[in-house]
């Protein structure tokens, strides 16, 4: 018997990472997953095969997340719980930052998280409950060099996720978020090359001495807090970092 035994789940991201390893953690424990990315998903569900399916989404196209959101129910029978995990970053001195390129990474970190909240509360709170999983960073508990669109929309999400725990505890719906630090993702890829003059002895303060995190011991800290045991859990940031964060 699994924690998530006849769970009906949404997974944004779910084609690499964090998002993959979460969908395939949750599935070997008995949930139905949809699985939601631009890129990827239906690798995911074809590996997790059983129940598991794909639906492509744009999380930053408000539309487009109301049409996923209604269709990944309709399959599913429902809807349980949702992890919000799809991401962009990039490292870029706040002086050469385009007002576009702002604008594309709180759109997809922050507003598509929002916008899968949205689409997703209204079914839990006909169902009578439901969990939501969100995907901050450390990155949005301090402030780190060349980062600025990134922090503020992690930033974003990190308070989004307390407002919504606060305003639907009494409706039988947990919020909670996982702050990952460094994990071996295609995100953290697209960090590694620092703008030109940058002082390398600032990365310090977003760099631990213990090794960097595999996606699938972040995928367990969502399932911990989704399970059972995780019950007392809602408004609270989990970090998961290595000790940045002290």
């Amino acid at each position: 018997m699994g924690r998530f035994d006849n769970k009906r789940m949404i997974i944004t991201g779910a084609g690499s990472g964090i998002g993959k390893a979460t969908a395939i953690k949750f599935a070997s424990e008995g949930a139905h997953v949809a699985c939601v990315d631009l890129r990827g998903a239906a690798e995911t569900a074809s590996e997790i095969g059983g129940s598991a399916f794909a639906l492509e989404c744009n999380v930053a196209d408000a539309s487009a997340v109301e049409k996923m959101t209604a269709s990944a129910v309709n399959t599913l029978g429902g809807l349980d719980i949702l992890a919000n995990i799809a991401g962009i970053g990039h490292f870029k001195w706040s002086h050469e930052e385009s007002p576009e390129d702002f604008d594309r990474i709180l759109s997809v970190n922050l507003n598509g998280t929002f916008y899968c909240c949205r689409y997703a509360l209204p079914h839990m709170l006909e169902a009578g409950g439901g969990i939501i999983l969100n995907t901050a960073s450390t990155a949005g508990l301090i402030g780190q060099p060349w980062s600025a669109a990134y922090c503020a929309s992690k930033g974003g999400v990190v308070t989004l996720t307390r407002a919504m725990a606060y305003e639907y505890r009494n409706k039988n719906i947990r919020v909670a978020a996982v702050a990952p630090g460094g994990t071996k993702t295609n995100i953290v890829k697209s960090f590694t090359d620092l703008p030109k003059d940058a002082d390398y002895s600032l990365m310090s303060k977003i760099m631990s001495p213990v090794p960097i995190a595999d996606p699938s011991e972040i995928a367990s800290a969502f399932a911990y807090i989704a399970s059972d045991d995780g019950r007392f859990i809602t408004g609270s940031i989990l970090t998961i970092d290595g000790g940045i964060v002290c």
